[in-house]
């Protein structure tokens, strides 16, 4: 081991790093050209600030497949954007389904709603792996219930959820779909026509490269979530009441610009290297990740067995040591970086029999080398040899 180890970020599931140069250059150059507030006076600076914000809103809708990116609000995080399509849609007397391995995001409102007797909710098994029982999906739609909110690529095992055959599924139902996009959204090929999805709520400082404080929620025309909050969107000024029009109907307050600024960048970088591309990488490191991980003795693998079925996210388990102690272990001998315990979905790890402990989570990214990868394996090596020799 290096005295001083070179650091090894693998820790891209909870948010992407580095992101691309363009990234930071966009926000230097919003805070330092431009600062304007959008949308809020008619000088040239509010101008170029609104038109950051618009060609943001564009970039995301060609991503996503969405016709109408006046359909896409920015929000701070995927949280903010479940909790508004979550509250802001469901009534007294609702029925809803979700899945098992639903990060709190999801699972908290919905738990809100239920104990307060607004909603009955159904929570859909899911295997092993963290796959979705289809069957069981198929089974519960025929009641029609108003909602399905689901993840569409687990933070914890990496499960893919088959999205288009879930959004036919949904559709036939009259059910609405929910898709929790914050471990897809910029890794994963979206079309949200296609796909059959209603609702698509996504962050902007994973996958998408972009900065924290950035993500949004997108609907389709016809479903109308009420805002989680209201006040001033710059439009209607004249009026006490909220604006009915997207995206104003839910974006209230001063927008995070220069965050916006940063989240175009990231979202172009993705445009210009190609989302097949990026995928590509990363299902060869994860292949490269997994294949070396199960050569190892006393460690324990969860989810797909095949890169190409995952998003980069890949839990493990170490015989004899808890996630905390292995993920120390792994930074300070070796300068792997990880994410340890339950994260935030407590749900997946009873699905996957890792709770109460959770797992050490290793999520390589697009800037991630193979040599990151082949240093994370040497140290997961070094732990359970040295494991054994201390029995």
């Amino acid at each position: 081991m290096e005295s001083t180890p070179k650091l090894r970020y693998l820790d891209n599931g909870a948010t992407s790093f580095p992101k691309p140069a363009a990234v930071a250059a966009a926000m230097s150059h919003f805070l330092l050209e431009v600062g304007g507030s959008p949308g809020r006076s008619g000088h040239r600076l509010s101008q170029e600030a609104a038109r950051v914000v618009f060609e943001c809103r564009e970039a995301l809708a060609a991503l996503f497949g969405a016709p109408d990116s006046r359909r896409i609000a920015f929000t701070l995080n995927a949280t903010q954007a479940l909790n508004t399509a979550i509250y802001g849609l469901l009534r007294p007397g609702d029925r809803v389904l979700t899945t098992a391995m639903e990060h709190n995001s999801t699972m908290r409102p919905l738990r809100d709603l239920e104990r307060r007797g607004v909603i009955s909710l159904e929570v859909l098994p899911c295997d092993g792996a963290g796959r979705l029982d289809l069957g069981r999906l198929g089974s519960a739609l025929r009641t029609r219930p108003r909602l399905l909110a689901a993840v569409h690529a687990s933070n914890v095992s990496g499960a893919i959820l088959p999205l288009r055959e879930v959004g036919a599924m949904t559709r036939a139902a009259g059910t609405l779909l929910l898709v929790d996009a914050a471990q897809s959204a910029g890794a994963l090929p979206i079309d949200v026509e296609a796909d059959g999805v209603d609702l698509l709520a996504f962050t902007g400082h994973k996958a998408l490269f972009g900065p924290q404080g950035t993500g949004g929620l997108w609907a389709r025309p016809g479903v109308e979530p009420e805002p989680l909050f209201r006040g001033g969107t710059g439009s209607n000024s004249e009026l006490e009441e909220q604006p009915e029009f997207w995206p104003d109907r839910l974006e209230s307050g001063t927008q995070n610009a220069v965050g916006i600024a940063g989240l175009l960048a990231g979202v172009s970088f993705i445009a210009e290297t190609d989302l097949a591309r990026i995928r590509a990488h990363e299902v060869a490191l994860t292949q490269r990740l997994l294949d070396g991980l199960r050569d190892i003795d006393g460690i324990t693998v969860y989810g797909p067995e095949r890169a190409a079925d995952r998003s980069p996210a890949t839990s493990v388990t170490f015989a004899g040591l808890v996630p905390s102690e292995a993920g120390f272990l792994l930074e300070e001998g070796f300068g792997v970086l990880t994410r340890v315990g339950l994260h935030c979905a407590p749900a997946a790890h009873r699905t996957l029999g890792t709770y109460p402990q959770g797992t050490v989570r290793f999520a390589p990214g697009f800037f991630t080398t193979k040599e990151d990868i082949d240093v994370a394996l040497e140290g997961c090596r070094y732990l359970t040899a040295k494991r054994r020799g201390a029995r």
